[in-house]
């Protein structure tokens, strides 16, 4: 079903990840419970557990090598990451390609050096984050709580994405 409904997307000019589930909605928070999420990042052993960066506010885009719309995203949120990061915004790109080898090669293009979470074949994405659209932003505050959903990409988003994270930034940490 997935490959069905991809393929229509693609059709219609759209990149897609199905959910199985409620999909999010954009500018919505997912639930008041804190995300937990812990994913391989590449190019390391290493295990990222976002419970680590509990008093930090994340950006967390998912995306793909095949995602046109991505291409212009990653560089808008390495922009943020510069902007923020002495104010503790972390971003983190969590890809969901089923082959991982372009992953490099697509980050070099775009100029991007934003820490890689590996989620391989979107298991993660589908499953717990309820992806359905290509790139998906999720925007999340101190306590580890989604507040912030967004769906697609276009360069006027950016100022909805400086005011979320400012106001995310200015809460007290938990």
């Amino acid at each position: 079903m997935r490959t069905w409904l991809c393929a229509l997307a693609a059709l219609a000019g759209a990149s897609c990840v199905v959910h199985e589930a409620l999909p999010p909605v954009s500018g919505m928070a997912m639930s008041d419970k804190p995300l937990v999420l812990k994913l391989p990042m590449m190019g390391s052993a290493q295990v990222f557990d976002l419970a680590s960066q509990r008093g930090k506010v994340v950006l967390l885009d998912v995306w793909a090598t095949w995602c046109e719309p991505c291409k212009e995203a990653l560089p808008t949120y390495q922009a943020l990451a510069q902007q923020y990061g002495a104010r503790g915004l972390q971003v983190y790109a969590l890809n969901v390609d089923a082959d991982t080898k372009q992953i490099g090669s697509f980050l070099q293009s775009v100029k991007v050096t934003l820490p890689v979470l590996v989620d391989k074949d979107a298991a993660v994405a589908e499953k717990l984050l309820h992806v359905s659209v290509m790139p998906t932003t999720f925007i999340i505050d101190k306590r580890g709580v989604v507040r912030h959903v967004h769906e697609g990409f276009a360069e006027e988003f950016l100022m909805k994405y400086q005011t979320e994270i400012e106001a995310l930034l200015a809460e007290k940490a938990p």
